[in-house]
């Protein structure tokens, strides 16, 4: 049985460590470089690490090349990625993983073409997604414009274009300490036979257990719990065993 992977997502805007509120009010909270040296401390599984500003100014390759020489974990790198060239200056960079999310929307087949080219476990399908008359539509440039796909349609085009991963994160949510969108995280699982790593809402716990359980993540992502309380990664996966879901320790 695979085990659980907990996993700290850290985004950067104007060069800081920023978190939001249902993708908007960027609130600075200090220096990405303390915060992967924390984490490397801290018994993570992995790291995700988005750039918000890349898509407008450019991948900065010396931003990102930084962060990669304080990693000694599994690394997830997004942000601004718009072609092959990219995916690959990045995986130079020292990603183990691409993040991929509005690029892909525009241009799908940059999953189908990435993933022949580097392999399925390097591309991740970054999908953000809010509940709007009853359905889960996805969103793309950082939850600005709502496109034509509903989540499940648009996990199940990822999946068969040879995404490795679905990194899904609820809008509605995002940053409100209050729990993931169990029935968001849910649907696009039980729709699609390749890892969903849920994001957006965990404030407690529970939250963790519930997102595994009932959402059949299998993975789960956060920012604001360990930026705003004193919960570690070590936590969440001791309390996940303790609770029967298998996690590294």
């Amino acid at each position: 049985m695979l085990k659980t992977r907990v996993i700290p997502c850290l985004t950067i805007k104007d060069l800081r460590l920023v978190k939001s509120v249902n993708f908007s009010e960027h609130r600075n909270i200090g220096s990405y470089i303390s915060a992967v040296r924390v984490f490397n401390s801290r018994d993570v599984d992995e790291m995700i690490f988005l750039d918000l500003d890349a898509r407008k100014d450019g991948i900065k390759k010396w931003l990102l090349e930084e962060i990669s020489k304080e990693c000694f974990m599994p690394l997830t790198l997004g942000g601004g990625v718009k072609s092959l060239d990219d995916i690959n200056l990045l995986l130079r960079i020292g990603a183990d993983k691409v993040s991929i999310n509005t690029s892909a929307i525009e241009t799908p087949d940059i999953i189908s073409e990435g993933a022949k080219k580097f392999g399925s476990q390097c591309v991740v399908s970054s999908i953000d997604a809010r509940l709007i008359g009853g359905k889960y539509k996805v969103f793309s440039a950082g939850g600005k414009s709502e496109t034509s796909w509903s989540a499940v349609d648009w996990a199940k085009e990822v999946e068969q274009r040879g995404a490795g991963e679905i990194f899904l994160t609820s809008i509605d949510k995002e940053g409100l300490m209050e729990g993931y969108d169990l029935e968001l995280v849910k649907s696009v699982s039980d729709a699609v036979n390749i890892p969903v790593i849920a994001c957006g809402g965990a404030g407690k716990l529970d939250d963790f257990i519930l997102a595994i359980k009932i959402g059949r993540a299998s993975a789960v992502a956060a920012a604001s719990i360990f930026q705003y309380t004193q919960m570690t990664p070590r936590n969440i996966k001791e309390y996940l065993v303790e609770n029967g879901i298998e996690a590294r320790l």
